[in-house]
């Protein structure tokens, strides 16, 4: 999947015009129906005006690829903590209900289940027995002090969640640090439930969490893991397309004035190389200047005999 075109097709194009003449020739490119601009998240050229216009360092940073792909995680998490964070705030508001009303709870649970009885012996189940009842009685029998406990630590817990959610929604910094501490602090709770009692809902619940725990440190860079914060913002500006842009254009720019340099320093040696050196006699070439040259007497072989 194509995690900048899907995002372009849900939210349209972003498309900026710099100010610097030899980044913005690299934006846009002139079509018989008018300029068309380069679109900072999927590449594509748009037509039309640009979506904003001003220096290259005012311009949008916009998310790409690799984190674009992480914020859609980052906000699947950030529902799961709204979803889990209303449920418990709802029971927490419930147990606050029932402590209001725990006397004529008790009276209705104490009459129905009396009533029910000749039902429950006729098909067998012997409802003393049964751990959802044993649930309701400890529940409406509880004191008052303990159900108000029990309310304060479901409404707390409910506003952890949602505060998660909130950070993760916005991909706030803090948010990732918030969820991955309060997130942890819980673990060992859900695994001692999971010594207690097996079920496909706390096994799902525990994974869940420890995933987002781990991903949230390794994908984040959080608490210095993977080179830190410095790491996760360099990824982010790697991502940025005006980002590559201009870097493309500086290396180019710094292409050229190597290539440059070279053909100077070439040019250069060419002429040392033709340029006459100090002048030395050719023998040759040099003037005769009336003067036999002087060569080693040799006996001829008449002088000789």
């Amino acid at each position: 999947m194509d995690w900048n075109l899907r995002s372009c097709a849900r939210a349209g194009h972003a498309t900026y015009a710099v100010d610097e003449p030899a980044l913005r020739a690299r934006l846009t490119v002139a079509t018989p129906q008018g300029d068309s601009w380069r679109c900072l998240r999927c590449g594509d050229y748009v037509l039309g005006e640009p979506s904003g216009h001003g220096p290259a360092d005012d311009a949008p940073v916009l998310l790409r690829g690799k984190a674009l792909r992480s914020a859609f995680v980052l906000r699947l998490l950030a529902i799961e903590r709204f979803v889990r964070g209303l449920i418990v705030v709802l029971l927490g508001i419930a147990v606050l209900q029932l402590k209001s009303s725990q006397v004529s709870v008790r009276d209705v649970v104490n009459r129905d289940l009396s009533a029910l009885k000749p039902f429950f012996d006729q098909i067998g189940w012997n409802a003393q027995d049964s751990g959802l009842v044993h649930s309701i009685e400890k529940a409406i029998n509880a004191k008052g002090s303990t159900l108000t406990l029990v309310a304060a630590s479901l409404l707390f817990y409910g506003a952890l969640q949602v505060a998660e959610g909130v950070g993760l929604w916005k991909m706030k910094r803090w948010g990732e640090y918030f969820a991955v501490v309060a997130t942890a602090l819980f673990l060992p709770l859900e695994v001692y439930e999971l010594t207690e009692k097996v079920t496909l809902l706390r096994v799902a619940v525990l994974v869940i969490n420890v995933g987002a725990v781990v991903y949230l440190l390794f994908a984040k860079h959080l608490f210095g893991l993977r080179g830190g914060k410095a790491a996760y913002e360099a990824e982010l500006h790697e991502e940025s397309l005006l980002e590559v842009e201009h870097s493309a254009g500086t290396e180019l720019l710094e292409v050229e004035h190597s290539a440059g340099t070279e053909r100077s320093a070439g040019s250069g040696h060419d002429e040392t190389m033709q340029t006459p050196t100090a002048t030395s006699p050719d023998p040759v070439n040099a003037p005769f200047d009336g003067a036999s040259p002087k060569t080693d007497s040799v006996p001829s072989a008449e002088t000789t005999t």
